[in-house]
């Protein structure tokens, strides 16, 4: 395992991150297996953890929690809070009210007295910035959270988070976990860049493109039984479809064979490739696995020691074109300004 500072923190992590969303229900229900893995990954020289309060409705931080309870000084551990915790309609987004009520939840499933890293899940358009950042702020002071970071922020909202916090003499965010994969490139237009600028930490989340990347679905066949694209797995059940169903799975498969070839070329597997392709980026500087099972978490940490040589990347390059997306990704980003009400003058 190779370690990096996480910006300016002065903090190592390892260049892989374990991410939780897929113990408990969203995934995995098998307790005493995700703290296996979880251990494992520690083992194996993983320091880096990271998990949502929205993951399984918070069952995935008592995962955490129990699996790090002897081991938790070892451990950068990352959190995030923004989405629905509950029907109440304040127990969501990036008010102060509901980040403190959030980190205080948090800190009692995990079963600690501090969170290294608090990252807001996604952008409150409806939130001022420089609240989210004040209450963040109080959080660092009274020593519940050490880090702050965001996720999922486009790239003017990165930039907005660091001038707000100069403005408002506040804490900042030192990272930004955003979508990355050989299907989802976009960022590397504007996020990355600006990230770099900003010296803020990168620390990609789906680096697998939700599975597709290692693989597993091909065209003309129905997704394996217990996969996130299957009729009962996370993203199946969000689309509402099968995959063949869906109307962007003949491009994603073209471009899956194309990469398996390159691979084989290559010497490595597709996960392989895929995870090392994040990993060479400049701006990043831990990348998320999200294993399920035991199995797949000791395949995925091989990929730690994978250097792909430039010809290699160049060929990735012209698979997918750099700084665009493979049609059907979803960046989450939801902007208001997109809206009719905001497009349009209306008559008068």
């Amino acid at each position: 395992m190779k370690y990096r500072k996480l910006a300016r923190t002065g903090v190592e992590v390892s260049t892989q991150c374990l991410g939780a969303m897929m113990f408990g229900a969203f995934g995995n229900t098998d307790h005493d297996e995700c703290e296996r893995i979880i251990h494992r990954a520690l083992d194996a020289g993983i320091n880096f953890l990271d998990t949502a309060d929205i993951y399984s409705q918070g069952e995935s931080e008592e995962i955490v929690g129990r699996a790090i309870k002897t081991r938790r000084d070892d451990v950068v551990l990352a959190t995030k809070c923004f989405s629905p915790m509950g029907d109440e309609r304040n127990s969501r987004g990036g008010s102060r009210r509901w980040i403190i009520r959030a980190v205080e939840d948090s800190l009692r499933r995990l079963g600690t007295d501090y969170i290294d890293l608090y990252q807001v899940h996604r952008h409150d358009w409806d939130t001022d910035l420089e609240d989210t950042l004040g209450a963040l702020s109080d959080l660092v002071h009274a020593g519940k959270v050490r880090y702050l970071g965001s996720s999922s922020f486009p790239a003017d909202w990165i930039v907005e988070a660091q001038w707000a916090a100069r403005r408002r003499n506040s804490e900042r965010f030192v990272c930004e976990q955003p979508q990355y994969s050989i299907f989802a490139r976009s960022i590397e237009e504007a996020v990355l860049p600006a990230a770099q600028r900003h010296t803020i930490g990168i620390i990609p989340w789906s680096p697998l493109a939700g599975g597709w990347l290692t693989g597993k679905y091909r065209r003309g066949e129905q997704a394996p039984a217990g996969s996130r694209y299957s009729s009962q797995g996370l993203l199946g059940r969000r689309q509402g479809q099968a995959l063949s169903e869906d109307p962007h799975a003949p491009a994603r498969f073209t471009v899956v064979e194309e990469l398996t070839t390159l691979a084989k070329q290559a010497g490595v597997s597709l996960t392989h490739l895929a995870l090392a392709f994040v990993d060479s980026h400049p701006a990043v500087t831990s990348t998320i696995i999200g294993p399920k099972t035991l199995t797949q978490l000791d395949d995925v940490l091989l990929a730690a020691e994978i250097t792909l040589d430039q010809a290699t990347l160049d060929a990735i390059d012209e698979i997918v074109t750099p700084g665009t997306d493979i049609a059907g990704t979803n960046h989450h980003s939801g902007n208001p300004a997109l809206r009719p009400s905001c497009r349009r003058r209306t008559a008068h």
